[in-house]
Formats: structure tokens, sequence, C-alpha cells
């Protein structure tokens, strides 16, 4: 077999110290199914607290406890069952891009107490919209892995150490400094990265029979916890400055030369420079716009039904003919009142009231539409229409791959028209957009009344739509169909208040070669995004609107 690959390695050594100091919380591994998976799933079953899986659908009563409803209803009497938390253990969570914000806050909340660690499995894609670990849970596990792109061959079985006496090794102040500045400059965020930085090192030291952590220890811990979590490049000037000074006591050069022995000046950070991806930057840029867009994934809206999709905790409800009984829930609430309803009544059956009842819930995720009103005009065609045709057709791709539907309006002369109707056919949707001509007014009222329109039918078909405007801005045709500026600017404002009352998102993309403030007025009153793109072709053009979708 090959030497273990590096990413492996990593794995190695972060289990080897969670094995010997359950304080370290945890870590964040993403790994899709595989051998490689699978070898680390082994290596997990082997960590000295007993591994117990759990799924992000877990609920409460699994988790602290409840009622055995079998055992309940057999004795008369409530009989309580133990949760997978009532004794220390390692927690493997599997889908955990998939928790949601109760569940990781009840998992934030046990991993604060120090008795249990947790082993999150995230199989997400690094992608536009892809799921991610809950930051409640991210930052209280110390070790963050990424095993893609590991070949099973690759790969070693992983011989984990019995316990050791941490009470060994110590970790100076100038170690806790040290570690301190080396998040600053790596743009770290939180409290808990140091510490674990620290923990990670002293935990080092004592695997070596170290008193306190040298520059293998510090490199170690910095690898596998500040690493991952950098966001930024120091420069040099800030390392300069950062570096923790000297002692001040120079009557005692022994400590002095101990201290510079166990600091090393550059070695940790060029250690972390090493393992940062090359692109870190623009991921750091990506990673905030996803989090901040409310579009950003193929999929649309949630939404809440008890029907179909993703199953969620069950509630109170009445069965009216539209609730599905949660049969388990529903008898885990009677059971605890079966005594008392039991008094005084010759009843011996089960006595379920209406306040028993639980009902299922599910969420669903709808499906997108991207309505791509496009400003086919005279002044429109004359400055940008050919840019605009070539980014609306790379954004048309970029939909086709997320399964969004695509809807085209084209707005000239005195009128608008849905020249494509919702749809997932990008070839149809390529070639009526080619045969797009220009000239004539701008009717942009017009245009976005049509969108609208295609919105409001989405909506009743279950779909989240989106509408982006290209336009250079020159409304001149009114809805009526006359030629004057001020009633076509009026008509256009009042289309835009419209759009923004059923609370439609949108975007404005000004593709006139000056800035129009007019238009910036009109996307404020649209509540949608505006984006003034004077002199970019259609690729920056095509970027600047998956950006800021």
């Amino acid at each position: 077999m090959t030497s273990p690959a590096p990413a492996w390695s990593l794995a190695e050594r972060a289990l080897t110290l969670l094995a010997l100091n359950p304080r370290l919380g945890g870590m964040w591994v993403k790994a899709r199914n595989g051998p490689v998976r699978d070898r680390f799933n082994a290596a997990c079953d082997a960590l000295p607290l007993p591994c117990r899986r759990v799924h992000p659908r877990v609920s409460d009563e699994q988790l602290f406890g409840g009622v055995d409803i079998s055992a309940t209803l057999q004795k008369g009497s409530v009989v309580t069952e133990k949760g997978m938390l009532h004794d220390p253990s390692t927690l493997v969570l599997t889908m955990a891009e998939r928790t949601e914000g109760p569940l990781a806050a009840r998992l934030a909340q046990t991993l604060d107490t120090g008795d249990h660690t947790l082993i999150a499995l995230d199989e997400g894609l690094d992608e536009e919209g892809a799921e991610q670990l809950a930051p409640t849970l991210a930052e209280r596990l110390a070790f963050h892995l990424d095993l893609g792109g590991i070949r099973h061959t690759d790969v070693s079985v992983i011989t984990l150490p019995s316990s050791i006496d941490l009470t060994t090794a110590e970790t100076s102040n100038e170690v806790i400094k040290y570690l301190t500045s080396l998040c600053i400059q790596f743009g770290v965020d939180g409290i808990r990265a140091p510490m674990f930085a620290v923990e990670a090192a002293r935990t080092h030291a004592a695997l070596f029979n170290r008193q306190t952590p040298n520059a293998d220890d510090l490199k170690t811990a910095a690898e596998l916890v500040i690493a991952p979590r950098a966001t930024c490049l120091p420069s040099d000037q800030t390392d300069a400055q950062e570096t923790p000074p000297p002692p001040e006591n120079t009557s005692d050069t022994s400590a002095a030369n101990q201290s510079a022995e166990i600091i090393p000046q550059d070695m940790v950070v060029d250690a972390i420079r090493a393992m940062l991806p090359p692109d870190v930057l623009a991921r750091l840029a990506k990673a905030k716009a996803q989090r901040s867009a409310k579009t950003a994934s193929g999929s649309g809206d949630s939404k809440k039904g008890n029907r179909r999709g993703r199953p969620l905790p069950s509630t109170t409800g009445k069965l009216d003919g539209t609730n599905t009984i949660d049969l388990v829930a529903t008898l885990r609430a009677a059971a605890p009142w079966q005594p008392l309803r039991r008094r005084g009544s010759k009843q011996t059956t089960l006595a379920i009231r209406p306040s028993d009842i639980r009902v299922k819930r599910f969420k669903e995720m709808s499906d997108r539409l991207m309505i791509f009103t496009v400003d086919a005009s005279g002044s429109a065609a004359m400055a940008r229409l050919g840019e605009a045709k070539g980014a609306v057709e790379l954004l048309l791709a970029q939909a086709y791959a997320r399964r969004d539907h695509v809807a085209l309006v084209a707005f000239r002369g005195e009128t608008a028209e849905t020249i494509l109707q919702p749809t997932r056919s990008l070839v149809q949707t390529k070639r009526q957009l080619a045969s797009l001509a220009g000239g004539g007014g701008t009717p942009l009222a017009a245009g976005l009344r049509a969108a609208l329109y295609l919105a409001q039918q989405a909506q009743g078909r279950g779909l989240t739509p989106t509408i982006i405007t290209l336009t250079d801005g020159r409304a001149n045709i009114a809805l009526d169909g006359k030629a004057s500026r001020v009633p076509a600017g009026t008509d256009a404002e009042m289309m835009a208040q419209h759009i923004a009352a059923h609370n439609i998102a949108g975007m404005v993309i000004d593709v006139s070669n000056r800035p129009h403030k007019a238009l910036e007025a009109l996307s404020s009153r649209m509540m949608a995004f505006y984006i003034a793109l004077p002199r970019a072709n259609a690729q920056k053009l095509s970027q600047a609107i998956s950006g800021a979708l």
C-alpha cells in the first residue's frame, strides 16, 4: 500500500488527539459515501467513548429519553426509557448538513457539558446553495477535515492509542499568546478556536511524554485547528507585529532560551500557509454571498405542509381530514395521563383526549422560476442588447444545471411579449433568445406587468419566481401605448410597487453606458437588487448577476 494521503494523515492525528482528550469537542468531516468514509467510520468505532449514530430527524425522546409506550401500556403506570445522551458517548451525526436549528442547539448544549464528543459527517456538495453544517455546531468542534479527493488505496488502518495522563503536559503563557496571535493573523473568529489549539498542542505534547509543547506540537495544533478556519492570509508586516516578544526578565536566560526554542518564528505560519487553498479569499467571498442570498440555490422558498417533503417534528393538531396523525407521538403524549384518567371510572382501555393528538408535518422546497425581462427597444439595441443576450445565455446554462424553470419576456415598441412560457428546455430558450430583434420604443411598464403576471401564475403553481430585468432605463411608452416619458415613468413605478407588494424577488440590471438614478429609484420601489454595469461584457455581466443571486 502506498503512503497515506496528507488529508488522511491529518484525520489520523485528529482522531488520535480526540481519543485522548474529549475536551476537544469533536470534528466536522466532509466525506461522501465510499470506502474512504467506511474506513474512517471504523476508526471512530474504536474511540474510547461508545459510538451512537444520530440522524438529523432524531426526536427529543430519543436524545433525552421519554415514555416507553409499550411498557407503560402493559404496566398501567408511566415507564421511562433512557435516551442517547444519558451516558457519555461519541455521537456520530450522519447527514450533518441537514441538521436544523433546534437539533443543532440541543447538540451544542450537550457538547458544552463536556460529557460527549461529536463526529459530524457532512455529505454536502461544495457548490452554490449547498447545505452546510450549522455554525453553532461547527464552532464547537475542534477539527474540520475534508476527505474528498482521497483514493481508497491511499488510506491506512487507523490505530488509536490508549489513554494517557494529560496532567503531565502544561502550557505556558507564551504558548497561549502565540496560538491566539496566529488566530488573529489568519482571521479566525471566536474564542473557541485558540482554546482548542491550546488543548490540541497540550495533548500532542503529552502523547510524546513532553512536559511542555514544542514546535512540532504547535505546528500540529495550527494545522488541525487554525488552518481550516483561516479566512485571510497575513502579511509579513502583520507577522512581525503579532509575534510575541521575548520574556521581559532578562536575568533568567534559561527561561528565555527555552521560550525561544518553543515558539517557532516562521515555521508554524508557513505550515498554515501551505495548507490553505490558493483561492482562500475567493472561497470566503463566495461563502458570504451564499449565506446572505435569499435565492442562492436552485430551490425556491421552503414551505411546510402535512402531505410530503422532509419530515419535521410532529405538533398538536386536529383530525379534520387534512392532517395525518402521528400515532407514536400521540400515544407518547397520552401515556402519562392514563392512571389519572382511569380514576373513578370503569374504563380499562386507552383514554385519548383531543389534546393528545399529534399530527405529522413535512417541509419541501419549491422550484424556482427565473423570469428574464429583456429590453429589446431601439436604445438598448444600440447600446447593450448583444451583451445582455450573451449574459442571459450564460445564466440560462446555470439555471438548467440547477433545474430551475426559466421564462423570457421581451418589451419593445408599444407592448411586451412573453416569447417563452416557463420551461426547463435550454435549447428552446436559447433559440427564442437568439431570434430576439431590437428596435422601437421602451415600454418598461408593460414588460414589468407581463413579468408580474407570469410570477403570479408561478406562485399559484407552487413555484418561487424571481424577476430579472435587463434595461437601459429609458422608459418612454406608457401602459396605454402613448409615447410620453413622464407617464411611462409613473406607470413603471406603479408596476414596481405591485411587484414588491406581491413579495416577488427581483433584480434590475442597468445595461446603459451611464447608470440612471431613475432606474436605481425604480429598483428601490421594486424592493430588488440594482446592478449598474456599464462597459461590461457578457461574461462579467453574468458573473455579477450570479453573485447577486
